[in-house]
């Protein structure tokens, strides 16, 4: 099975999460995409993340009646901080014939080389990296080779249209008791309403 692997807090997850999904699933010819919110993600601190329950809670009502795309806990019933290098390295081992892709923002290529064992990361998974509107390939490749030449077929890119949607302006828009609507799905904005998961302060 081909599987692609995304990672993040999603707190909470939009359409732009969702577009980027269903691209790579498309581009990569992927039979399912696992969402994998974050436990404790190693770079943010745990009490400004809304709690693991909501943000899966979130996901679900997202993905319904999606059947290639699923919610894995794989991170949230794991303690400590949440290592894509471990989370890959459990998946590999609980069914070493799953061909695994990792789905990134291709902004983040620039980081993985300081994530924890980024060789590892690209010796059990392809990196899919997948740029919000059109991207300079050029600029890509460069922060690719910092990766090493000898990873280059590991790295795969896709293109998806741009769309200006971020968590973080959802939750500052919802604290201010602006409107999210059209920005993620209708299900997970009367989630957010109805928990007050993001109220004014």
């Amino acid at each position: 099975m081909r599987l692609g692997i995304y990672g993040g807090t999603f707190d909470p997850v939009h359409y732009g999460h969702l577009l980027l999904a269903e691209q790579a699933r498309e581009q990569c010819r992927l039979d399912e995409v696992w969402f994998v919110p974050a436990r404790q993600p190693p770079h943010k601190e745990a009490d400004g993340i809304t709690p693991a329950e909501a943000r899966i809670d979130m996901l679900d009502f997202a993905l319904a009646g999606c059947p290639e795309f699923a919610v894995s806990r794989v991170e949230v019933d794991r303690d400590g901080p949440s290592y894509m290098v471990d989370t890959l390295q459990q998946l590999a081992d609980e069914d070493p014939a799953r061909e695994l892709f990792l789905l990134i923002g291709a902004d983040s290529l620039h980081d993985l080389p300081a994530w924890r064992e980024p060789q590892r990361i690209l010796e059990l998974a392809t990196v899919v990296a997948v740029n919000r509107g059109p991207f300079d390939e050029a600029t890509l490749r460069r922060a690719a080779s910092e990766l090493g030449s000898e990873n280059s077929d590991r790295i795969h890119f896709v293109e998806m249209p741009g769309m200006d949607i971020s968590a973080s302006d959802i939750r500052r828009r919802a604290k201010e008791g602006r409107s999210i609507r059209f920005q993620t799905p209708r299900p997970v904005a009367t989630y957010i309403a109805e928990r007050r998961l993001y109220p004014s302060r």
